[in-house]
């Protein structure tokens, strides 16, 4: 498992369209289909331990938690941060007070390509 940033200061200002005060900053370019969808984990929640059936990348846009890869290890992850899973990667997601993710699953991601790592 990896964590990477996703934080405003690692983006492009947006200057096209007349545009102010914006920043974008890519996270995933997939070449094959892609599931994108949003994980909610309430407080005192748990997403058990399983296998990525598929990379997965897991981008945390509101409240933290933590992760784990293959060791079982937990990782504290926040807002502006995103954990990466390779295919067949066993893992557990979590979090106490409650935690929102987007989640993108795909055979072709490189996160390493647009966010830094941790």
């Amino acid at each position: 498992m990896k964590i990477y940033k996703f934080n405003k200061e690692n983006g492009k200002k947006v200057e096209k369209y007349d545009s102010n005060l914006a920043t974008y900053l890519k996270i995933i370019q997939t070449n094959e289909v892609a599931n994108i969808g949003c994980m909610y984990i309430d407080s005192n929640g748990v997403l058990g331990h399983h296998q990525a059936p598929i990379a997965q990348l897991f981008v945390v846009i509101q409240g933290e938690g933590w992760v784990t890869g293959e060791d079982q290890k937990r990782i504290d992850i926040k807002v502006g941060e995103a954990a990466f899973w390779e295919k067949g990667e066993w893992h557990t997601s979590g979090s106490d007070s409650g935690m929102t993710a987007i989640l993108i699953q795909s055979g072709s991601l490189n996160p390493e390509l647009f966010m830094e790592a941790n």
